[in-house]
């Protein structure tokens, strides 16, 4: 009997969700996602001394000597991401997405700014623009910078998902693709309700990209729906059928080490024969949906603060690496 790994990928791409070159390596997945606290993490470890070191180099050769030690940090900070990106590229087939900095999520001006950067950075490197997925935040401003993104040819990977207007501000704006956080939604609702736990098919997370995926399907949009932040493996296995699904090595690993059988449980012909009524979100739809959301409303703002301090350690990390170098 073939491993829940092997059966998962039949029906749905398997992303690894991580900034760890050597797990990448390990399961060979399509794609990679990575965000902020991925990075910052992986740049702390003894193995990936030498990305940072480089990107920190190439940084000080930019802006020259004269240049400030804050100056040099705050440049490597901003090209790391992407240093990262190319290493992982260099084993994944199709594409990885690079974040743009989360303190921008309000901003679609300077969002739209970051990630043109970021793909020229790329373009300097060789890579192809098809390759990128521009991950931007799933507010309404973000939102807005990727549908402009999205009309360059730019691709968009819209992260912090966690409602239904969220996922179809983004279907009808022609995004790329979406990342629903499963596992937050499921820490919200019992934090909310006080349960330690919900059965695999009415847990919260698994309910919300199951809507979400129903709906796209039934009315034709283009853009996919890619499960994130997974808390176990029946999350997964419920969402059997979904586009995309980006999960962390330890539970790729669970997955590859057991059998059993893993039947479909999202398909888009069954989704087409629904009966679900059609929504248009433009602005003042969202932002009701959004306030009538408490769990949606929390869980975004939270979700790019944890960003916003992920970055702020890395640029840390980076300002006291290269003084150990320059020392």
């Amino acid at each position: 009997m073939a491993n829940l790994l092997d059966q998962l990928k039949a029906v749905t791409v398997a992303v690894a969700d991580t900034g760890n070159i050597g797990a990448i390596k390990e399961f060979t997945p399509r794609d990679a996602t990575t965000n902020p606290s991925l990075i910052t993490a992986a740049a702390q470890m003894p193995e990936y001394q030498g990305i940072v070191d480089d990107t920190l180099a190439a940084a000080r050769a930019t802006l020259g000597a004269a240049a400030s030690a804050k100056e040099v940090a705050t440049l490597a900070f901003d090209r790391l991401a992407v240093s990262f990106g190319l290493k992982i590229l260099e084993i994944v087939p199709q594409r990885v997405s690079t974040e743009v900095d989360a303190r921008l999520s309000y901003d679609t001006e300077a969002t739209i700014a970051k990630g043109r950067d970021i793909i020229a950075q790329y373009k300097a490197a060789g890579v192809d623009s098809d390759r990128i997925l521009i991950k931007v935040a799933a507010t309404w401003e973000g939102i807005q910078a990727a549908k402009i993104l999205e009309e360059e040819g730019i691709h968009t990977n819209l992260t912090l998902v966690f409602g239904l207007h969220q996922a179809i501000a983004c279907a009808e704006n022609g995004i790329t693709l979406i990342s629903p956080f499963v596992g937050r939604i499921l820490d919200w609702y019992k934090k909310d309700t006080g349960r330690d736990s919900y059965a695999p098919a009415e847990d919260p997370g698994v309910v919300s990209v199951t809507e979400i995926y129903n709906y796209y399907k039934k009315f034709g949009f283009k853009t996919e729906v890619m499960g994130a932040s997974f808390r176990n493996l029946a999350e997964i296995t419920e969402l059997a059928g979904c586009d995309l699904l980006t999960i962390a090595p330890a539970l790729l690993s669970e997955l590859q080490s057991t059998e059993g059988e893993l039947p479909r449980k999202l398909d888009p012909e069954a989704a087409k024969a629904m009966d679900i009524a059609e929504i248009n979100v433009d602005k003042a739809t969202f932002d009701k949906m959004h306030a009538a959301d408490p769990m949606a409303t929390e869980k975004l703002a939270e979700g790019i603060k944890g960003f916003e301090k992920a970055l702020e350690s890395l640029e840390e990390l980076l300002a006291n690496r290269l003084a150990e170098i320059e020392a």
